[in-house]
């Protein structure tokens, strides 16, 4: 699941990205602020209106619907917005004039300049998904499709809880991300350093 979240997040995420920092197009300032309403409200309050999608597509109980909200990314749209737009225009005009179109442009110059934001979100995409719980319980009812996450908050009893066991498995849950980080320390630095900038 987090891997699709992850590649989903980051294809989306740098295509709308690279539209809003270097196209031009009727309404862009519009959608834009629609993006970033959408980051300013609370994740909880949407939680309805995917339901009632992912339940008319049947697809409840799938790997699809615990992808389905991480497709595309607000925060990502914006982070990467600002990536792009850190980077001159005369690259792409260099670009143009060797005879690139829009999309080769963005996939041959565009987002290889991007890899130390690209490898944050990923992170950031990364943490978020594994440690989702709420909407994985709301979406899954199956036991063979819980995440980790829910399935750690299974092990609280109603009235007792076995708390070294829970211990436990909550050490075990957090090593992937702790290495996750540790892998990519240096990437996620440089992104995050590297965002705010001209």
């Amino acid at each position: 699941m987090v891997f699709f979240r992850v590649v989903c997040a980051v294809a989306f995420s740098s295509m709308a990205g690279y539209a809003f920092a270097k196209l031009q197009f009727r309404g862009k300032k519009l959608l834009f602020g629609i993006v970033l309403i959408q980051m300013s409200l609370p994740s909880q309050i949407f939680i309805i209106p995917q339901y009632q999608m992912v339940a008319k597509m049947g697809m409840a109980n799938t790997v699809f619907a615990l992808v389905f909200p991480g497709l595309v990314s607000a925060f990502g749209v914006f982070f990467l917005r600002q990536t792009y737009m850190s980077i001159p225009e005369e690259v792409g005009e260099a670009a143009y004039l060797d005879g690139c179109n829009q999309w080769q442009t963005f996939y041959k110059i565009m987002f290889p300049l991007t890899g130390t934001s690209v490898a944050a979100l990923t992170i950031f995409t990364a943490v978020f998904a594994y440690g989702d719980l709420m909407w994985p319980l709301v979406v899954n009812s199956d036991l063979k499709m819980m995440t980790l996450s829910s399935g750690l908050s299974t092990l609280r009893g109603q009235f007792t809880t076995n708390f070294p066991v829970l211990m436990a498995g909550s050490l075990l849950a957090m090593l992937p991300m702790v290495v996750l980080y540790l892998i990519f320390q240096r990437q996620f630095v440089e992104g995050i350093a590297g965002t705010g900038g001209k």
